[in-house]
């Protein structure tokens, strides 16, 4: 009920989603009697994390990403290792008894953007391509990093002890081996659809069911043999996609396109809204008269790890242009908007409040793992102040700054339909020598003149502000067409009401419907 009304409200107000359930799950989380909802960290790593990264990989343009890989990298991997090292040194001199490897855990939580909320708020604005490229990429890719410098730090602590040289080998071996296992992965699932397809053995909804699956089949064993699993999912989730035209029939997609909306939206309103109530949990176990130093020092470490984005992004787009001639002519100089922009994108989500909360709670000999609960306290602030502060200006900032989408990505998508309708009917040209009966001129007559149509339509789109004609004509086309469409839908409606057709016959005939006007709006 929360998640739906909440959905409302996001667009009543025009506000980003997970900004909305975050502060509501705040809200909802002091209602009196309320039962307390823990969020464990092993449902979110093991259900919720793979399903995002897999499918973030999918929709992951992989050659805007191989374009992007400098800056990317230097952001998945340069600013969370500085912002690590920056955020520990400044918790170390300033919380009484936090410990350096304890210390280094917190940074590490915080420093990774977050996937889902970076998806969920850029969804709403438009960037240009650029962009969000880089700050996707980012997101995709930073938690391999941060959580391998988690992990060393938890081991440190724990142990007592640690070993600074095994560091980079420790990492390149996590990174790599998890994209090993993507790649594995996605070859090991395009050939058991490709088999289940020779032997028609496979539909639509099995082929779908089993695409549900690979995220889990490369996240678990990058786990079980200690590399990424997040790298592995998403490496899964670019190879498969770039797969997909082979594996998949166009049944196949308009049924994963939906069933991968659906399920993406209520995890993230699960993860949002549970992000939330975890706050009075949080509060709880820290305790109330501990609120006002622990509020002190999340705000000094939400204000560190919002500032340390500004000073490393900066120096990290224009220095290497400086330094290298050949970077400069490949690449100019680009406007201080944009690493701006990309400095005040830095959100913080449910990946650092779950590994926060899987903190482990002693250490060798018994002891309460230092400061564990103020880590959890201070992670929380700094979730709330980036994904709500800075999700929530983020909009207005993006329009102060005047860098906005310029139409090209539009313009560009019309002239690729363009230009793959006139090499369908350069095909109904080449054929037209091997038609021997009047039908086949009558109906590739009819085929012709429908692809005539559509081009000279999408043209319209390309030149309409200066052919007012043509937008007019357009107006029309799109009005009748959509008039013609409703008066089937009412016409089979009636007859499935009087009971002359079965619920088979009219879901089929509506689901064609569905296609013609999906069509039509796309076009």
């Amino acid at each position: 009920m929360a998640t739906a009304v909440l959905a409302v409200l996001s667009k009543r107000l025009g506000v980003a989603y997970p900004i909305v359930f975050v502060v509501a799950g705040s809200l909802l989380g002091f209602v009196p009697n309320l039962p307390a909802i823990q969020l464990d960290p092993d449902l979110i790593f093991l259900i919720v994390l793979p399903i995002f990264l897999f499918g973030a990989g999918w929709t992951t343009d992989w050659s805007d990403f191989k374009r992007n890989r400098r800056p990317i990298g230097l952001l998945a991997v340069g600013l969370v290792v500085f912002t690590t090292c920056v955020v520990a040194a400044l918790a170390h001199g300033v919380i009484p008894g936090m410990a350096w490897p304890a210390a280094f855990a917190l940074g590490a939580i915080v420093a990774p953007t977050d996937s889902i909320a970076a998806e969920a708020i850029a969804d709403g604005i438009a960037f240009p391509r650029r962009l969000l490229t880089i700050i996707t990429g980012e997101s995709l890719v930073n938690d391999a990093a941060a959580l391998t410098i988690y992990q060393f730090a938890i081991a440190a602590a724990v142990t007592g002890t640690f070993v600074a040289r095994t560091v980079v080998p420790q990492f390149v071996f996590v990174a790599i081996g998890g994209v090993m296992i993507g790649l594995i992965v996605g070859s090991a699932v395009q050939l058991m659809l490709e088999k289940l397809r020779a032997r028609d053995l496979v539909d639509e909804v099995l082929t779908n069911v089993i695409l549900l699956f690979a995220p889990f089949a490369s996240y678990l064993p990058a786990l079980a043999l200690g590399v990424s699993g997040v790298l592995a999912a998403v490496t899964a989730g670019i190879y498969l996609s770039r797969q997909a035209p082979k594996l998949l029939t166009p049944d196949s997609r308009i049924i994963g396109y939906g069933i991968w909306e659906m399920l993406t939206y209520l995890l993230n309103a699960f993860v949002f809204l549970l992000l939330g109530l975890q706050l009075r949990g949080v509060v709880g176990v820290v305790g109330r008269a501990a609120i006002g130093p622990l509020l002190t020092w999340g705000i000094v470490i939400s204000i560190a790890a919002i500032v340390l984005r500004f000073v490393w992004v900066f120096p990290a787009t224009y220095l290497p242009r400086m330094l290298s001639r050949t970077l400069r002519e490949r690449d100019p100089y680009p406007p201080w908007q944009y690493p701006f922009i990309i400095s005040w994108s830095g959100m913080r989500g449910i990946v650092s409040l779950t590994a926060a909360l899987a903190l482990p709670v002693t250490v060798a000999g018994g002891a309460h793992f230092p400061r564990r609960e103020e880590t959890i306290f201070i992670t929380f602030c700094v979730i709330f102040a980036t994904l709500v502060a800075m999700g929530l200006s983020l909009p207005l900032v993006v329009r102060a700054l005047g860098v906005l989408e310029d139409g090209k990505m539009e313009k560009k998508e019309i002239e690729i339909r363009i230009r793959a309708l006139e090499q369908g009917l350069q095909r109904l040209r080449e054929l037209e020598p091997t038609f021997d009966s009047e039908v086949e001129w009558e109906v590739e007559g009819r085929i012709v003149d429908e692809y005539q149509h559509r081009i000279e339509h999408l043209s319209g789109h390309l030149d309409g502000a200066a052919n007012p004609q043509a937008a007019s004509e357009d107006s029309v086309d799109h009005r009748l067409q959509e008039e013609a469409l409703n008066a089937e839908r009412t016409a089979i409606q009636a007859m499935r009401t009087s009971g002359e057709i079965p619920d088979e016959i009219y879901r089929n005939i509506e689901f064609d419907l569905d296609l013609a006007d999906a069509r039509l709006r796309a076009g």
